[in-house]
């Protein structure tokens, strides 16, 4: 079976997170620059790792590629 809940017909690839997409993405709770910490990378992409926000301080962790960035309340809450 392909897709997802959204798109139940998709046979698309999630986006990962790669190092040029650090120019358009921000903290989206401030909209803060973020820096990336990267804990294990290919060629490709980030696979694990941290965005923190620089002015929060709040990290978002990026696991398999993909970065989580909800907001600190809802993180908790999973």
């Amino acid at each position: 079976m392909h897709g997802n809940a959204f798109y139940p017909g998709c046979v698309c690839k999630p986006v990962t997170m790669k190092r040029q997409m650090m120019d358009v993405i921000c903290c989206p709770v401030c909209k803060g620059d973020l820096e990336l910490k990267v804990g294990k990378e290919d060629k490709a992409e980030i696979l694990e790792g941290f965005l923190t926000c620089r002015k929060c301080r709040f990290d978002y962790p990026i696991s398999d590629g993909i970065p989580n960035l909800l907001p600190p309340d809802l993180q908790k809450s999973l």
